[in-house]
């Protein structure tokens, strides 16, 4: 049991370092609202998600007031939605989505997130429907979320799958472009999706998890800039000793929230997910750790030897302060997201092809990159292969947030605001993969994935 006394020494991080934890997300099933008509499924789905997390966000705001922790979103996730759907396929999913955007209002999360489909191996009816709405779902909702996983180590990567998402993330673009395109920034596409993340837009509660649980997003990027700021010119060994006992203090904090969450609410404690989330906010920024390390600006070569210390470090002291970790953990680097990315990004030092290299060692992937809105649906596409190629022969989680900028070129900026922040749209590689993206089939899964 964490005293808490242990997270005294956290006090100066919160008050000038931008610690905080980012997110407590209630995962809940709903297999047991299923049913065949969609009328009566959409109520027993509101009404579960009301009674399960009516209480969450006074829970968040008590705890934050007793104990001096920022908790910046309450959120909620849940079964994803496609299996929902799946036994009432004459009724419209979208429906499921405004049941999902009208409980989030009444109970007052930042995100819902869920409305999702598993796909990594073909498609079941259900996951079609829920595929093909995802354009107006996120365009006729304010706090839905929406992923789809197209590969797994374990089953290779759905390359039909990854053709039709990059039909609908462009379409998600299009259909909210007089909102900034920002349906696109609520959408991700995974390759090996764990079922436990606290993090939006990619959180869902997998069928493995309990009726109903508690998961806690922590994070920490500013504590760690001024904590190797601090240590000066030490060596790389001394650099990792550092970064591994700020990671333990900021994800202590976070063990105790989930704890207290999870008595309070009455519901199991689930996991603690350690990772560095950024901010738009100038000094919470995972780039600005990177420079702090000596790198000029964060995309310069040396920047994915420097993003690997860093993520391996964050885990090495993380999972030492928390009895479950989970979720994605590591170091995120969502551009637009990111004080210091933004800026890299804008002085031309980052590129695509450089977050690109950076994914191969850190957390998911390529995150809240704006692209020119001329983007092709076959381009967008051979970006998610490329990115679940690295998941699959890695074994880790990757995935792809990109938001067409419609009626934007390279260069121009388009803004979100908020957490989700705003930056430069980045310019892609425009030589076509329209055939190799055509091909469809299955990816065959890696020869690592024969384990047994």
């Amino acid at each position: 049991m964490i005293d808490t006394h242990d997270i005294l020494e956290t006090i100066n991080m919160i008050d000038n370092e931008n610690l905080d934890v980012r997110t407590i997300t209630m995962g809940i099933s709903l297999l047991d609202c299923i049913d065949s008509d969609i009328g009566r499924a959409c109520d027993k789905i509101y009404d579960k998600i009301c009674r399960c997390a009516g209480n969450l966000v006074k829970t968040g705001e008590d705890i934050s007031k007793e104990y001096g922790i920022p908790i910046i979103h309450k959120r909620v996730s849940v079964t994803p939605i496609s299996m929902v759907a799946a036994a009432c396929p004459k009724g419209d999913p979208v429906r499921f989505a405004l049941t999902l955007d009208r409980a989030a209002k009444t109970i007052g999360v930042n995100f819902v997130g869920g409305y999702s489909a598993l796909v990594h191996k073909g498609f079941s009816p259900g996951d079609r429907a829920v595929i093909d709405s995802i354009p107006r779902a996120l365009s006729q909702t304010e706090y839905v979320c929406s992923s789809v996983n197209v590969g797994t180590t374990k089953a290779g990567i759905n390359m039909d799958a990854v053709e039709k998402m990059g039909q609908i993330v462009l379409e998600t673009a299009q259909a909210t472009a007089d909102n900034n395109c920002v349906g696109a920034a609520k959408l991700v596409v995974f390759c090996n999706a764990p079922e436990d993340n606290p993090f939006m837009a990619g959180a869902f509660h997998g069928t493995g998890e309990p009726d109903c649980e508690i998961n806690v997003g922590v994070s920490g990027p500013g504590v760690v800039r001024a904590a190797l700021a601090k240590a000066g010119d030490c060596d790389m060994a001394e650099v990792a000793n550092v970064i591994k006992k700020t990671a333990f203090k900021v994800t202590r904090m976070g063990q105790l929230v989930a704890q207290e969450a999870s008595r309070r609410l009455g519901v199991p404690f689930g996991i603690v997910d350690l990772s560095l989330a950024p901010t738009p906010a100038v000094g919470d920024s995972v780039a600005r750790i990177l420079e702090e390390m000596g790198l000029e600006s964060c995309g310069a070569h040396g920047t994915t030897a420097a993003l690997a210390l860093l993520n391996d470090a964050v885990k090495k002291g993380g999972v030492m302060a928390s009895s479950h970790v989970g979720g994605l953990s590591g170091a995120f680097i969502p551009v637009t997201e990111d004080e210091g990315m933004i800026a890299a990004a804008r002085r031309g030092s980052l590129s695509i092809t450089k977050l690109e290299a950076m994914t191969s060692v850190c957390s998911v992937g390529l995150d809240m990159i704006i692209v020119p809105g001329d983007i092709s649906p076959e381009i967008i596409s051979a970006i998610i292969a490329d990115e679940a190629a690295i998941g699959l022969v890695n074994s880790k989680t990757t995935a792809v947030r990109l938001i067409p900028a419609i009626g934007k070129k390279a260069g121009d900026e388009l803004n979100f605001g908020g957490l989700l922040g705003g930056g430069p749209v980045m310019e892609v590689n425009r030589f076509s993969p329209s055939k190799f993206i055509r091909r469809g089939g299955r990816f065959p899964a890696p020869i690592q994935s024969l384990r047994n």
